[in-house]
């Protein structure tokens, strides 16, 4: 199970008021950037702020104030920032000057961002501008920054050259024919993501003139809709049209230019929300990742206006995804939509299910399901989903997945360096860049720790900064100590995940405590707390299994919260199967994958530890077969759900 299929919507609690982060506080170890000052430092806390504009019980910290340490996400991380300085800015731009009749000799790039692709500038001018500026948050990376700076700059000049706040790769005539009902690939999705790219810019590296530069787009589509009726409106949403309303509510929360609110209320799909608001799921034979932005606009609704039923449709929409609507990954869609009635997912393994877009739009939606309730299952499968369908879709280089089959015996592929550009592209370099956003939460209390990921939190408000020393999930256990010049009270809210059914040990500065905690819970530690004190979790994994559901004979193994994969290596396997151009579907055919027998239907009786970490192996009809986390697992074919034969 994801989680827990039965929880109930009344077992989550009602938001209240949060309370802001401080500053950034020097650390070390980290990539080198210069130190910002106090003020640049309290002017993007005051950005960042602006846009959480909600009631939240616990709330995140403002990015800059987690840095990663050394471990798997770290580089993972690293391999993302090459990828992106890997790119020329002049490429990126190619399109937009010429749409904006500038010259441009630069070499066109391929895929979703060739000239001819209606998608064109989704990637080049606004995923990659959100990754820059959240590497800028995260790491402090100041090439990155430049480089971001620079095209923010080129941008504006293009709209500027446009004369009317409209800015795209394409022509504005595509807007006529989504407003004519003819075929069009998803013109708002591409606005959205230029609009967000260049928020983000404002937002986390100060960037005044992206600002502007969006609040002309706004005004554009503004004019643009104004004389559609509702009912016209509703018919232009058939057509995919991304983040559109998340984005304009946050340029309302920056701004507080009710316009933007709105006109982000235009983007209400009636069809998909109303039904969520009466509790109903009609989401079989939708697109996935056309509709699950639209439930973070949704929660955007209510964090600004608190109303009451736009957190309904977050919520239920939320609970009947991660319910019975996802795979042992945390993952959802297969060949992009939803294509059964929930729990109902036998029929649905193969070389498309799922896409990693959709991953990264759940984990976002979890975080502001987390933020309102609090509730450790909500981070439960927000860590499932993080290590099995995040970590695992990049490889050394920094290229990402589109699809993460779960058919066995296909494979992982990956977008090639500049021929590709999916959407899949585009997200996975926003998520590699801010690995550290939900580790730690807080509310006026204490801190909240979500993550077992090597980082340290400062938080100058309380005039702290806490380590985190760990190589989970190597090791089953992670070590907390706290810098602080002059004693603190706080409680320090540890999650005890619901994979931790063997129990567990808190030992407080070398002494184990008395005190544990049950799954799916959060422990808590209420004390006066000096510098040097350490606190260390001890958390036994073991093996379980995961059965599809709608089929619990087909069944995944997993080990604490990681799935397993079994090895059937790679034989065969050619490169141009591996790393894909325009296309995203991966070709070739998968290999035979052996069954396995139980002792209980229950159990994962047929998989056994080695003597190395992380380590097993399955006895599977009349061989072994290697099994690692699937994460770990690239550059040859798998098999994850195994038929179980009792």
């Amino acid at each position: 199970m994801i989680f827990d299929r039965k929880i109930t919507r009344r077992q989550f609690v009602s938001s209240a008021a949060a309370v802001a982060g401080g500053a950034l506080l020097p650390s070390s170890g980290l990539i080198s950037a210069p130190p910002a000052t106090s003020s640049e430092n309290a002017a993007c806390e005051a950005r960042v702020l602006s846009l959480n504009k909600s009631a939240w019980k616990v709330k995140p910290f403002p990015t800059a104030q987690v840095r990663l340490r050394n471990g798997p996400f770290k580089q993972a991380m690293e391999a993302n920032r090459r990828y992106l300085l890997s790119l020329p800015p002049d490429r990126l731009l190619h399109t937009f000057r010429l749409n904006a009749g500038l010259p441009s000799s630069a070499t066109p790039l391929g895929g979703w961002e060739k000239p001819d692709c209606e998608l064109r500038g989704h990637f080049a001018g606004g995923h990659y501008l959100s990754a820059c500026a959240l590497m800028c948050a995260s790491a402090g990376d100041e090439e990155l920054r430049a480089k971001a700076n620079n095209m923010v700059a080129e941008l504006a000049r293009c709209q500027a050259a446009l004369g009317d706040g409209y800015l795209s790769a394409f022509p504005k005539q595509f807007f006529d024919r989504l407003r004519d009902g003819k075929d069009v690939w998803a013109p708002f999705y591409t606005l959205h993501k230029i609009m967000a790219g260049l928020l983000d810019m404002y937002v986390h590296c100060g960037n005044e003139q992206a600002l502007e530069v969006v609040e002309g787009m706004a005004g554009w589509i503004g004019r643009w809709a104004q004389p559609l009726s509702d009912e016209q409106m509703q018919q232009v949403m058939k057509t995919e049209f991304g983040g559109t309303m998340e984005v304009l509510y946050n340029l309302y929360a920056l701004t507080v230019n009710s316009r933007y609110l709105e006109l982000g209320d235009r983007f209400y799909h009636k069809k998909v929300l109303d039904p969520l608001a009466a509790h109903r799921d009609e989401l079989k034979g939708l697109h996935a990742n056309t509709n699950i932005p639209k439930m973070t606009g949704a929660a955007r609704r209510y964090e600004l206006t608190d109303e009451a039923r736009f957190r309904e449709i977050a919520l239920f929409f939320w609970q009947e995804v991660t319910g019975a609507r996802a795979y042992c990954t945390g993952g959802t869609s297969n060949e992009e939509h939803w294509r059964t009635d929930p729990g109902q997912l036998a029929t649905e393994l193969g070389k498309t299910a799922e896409e990693c877009c959709c991953s990264y739009n759940m984990l976002k939606l979890t975080r502001h399901i987390f933020g309102w309730t609090a509730d450790p299952r909500a981070m439960d499968y927000y860590e499932r989903t993080l290590f099995n369908c995040r970590l695992g879709t990049q490889d050394a280089d920094g290229l990402k997945c589109y699809y993460l089959p779960l058919g066995g015996g296909y494979w992982k592929s990956f977008h090639s360096p500049f021929d590709s550009f999916w959407c899949c592209t585009g997200t996975g370099v926003e998520e590699f860049a801010k690995f550290g956003d939900s580790i730690y939460f807080h509310d006026e209390r204490g801190l909240f720790i979500n993550l077992f990921i090597a980082s340290e939190l400062n938080w100058p408000e309380k005039g702290v900064r806490w380590e985190q020393e760990t190589e989970f999930p190597e090791q089953g256990k992670t070590q907390l100590r706290i810098r602080t010049d002059s004693p603190t009270s706080m409680s320090l809210n540890i999650r005890i995940p619901y994979w931790a059914t063997r129990g567990g040990k808190i030992i407080l500065n070398g002494e184990a405590q008395r005190v544990f905690s049950s799954p799916s819970s959060y422990l808590t530690l209420d004390r006066t707390w000096k510098d040097g004190d350490r606190v260390e979790l001890i958390l036994p994994m073991g093996l379980h299994s995961d059965p599809l559901p709608g089929d619990p004979t087909l069944q995944a193994a997993m080990y604490g919260p990681l799935v397993l994969a079994g090895r059937l290596g790679n034989e065969n396997l050619a490169k141009s199967e591996v790393y894909l151009g325009y296309s995203p579907a991966p070709a070739g055919k998968p290999v035979p994958v052996p069954g396995v027998e139980s002792r209980s239907k229950d159990s994962v009786s047929w998989v056994e530890p080695t003597n190395e970490a992380l380590n097993f192996r399955a006895r599977a009809e009349d061989r072994q077969i290697a099994l690692i986390p699937f994460y770990k697992l690239i550059g040859e074919r798998y098999v994850v759900y195994w038929k179980v034969r009792g």
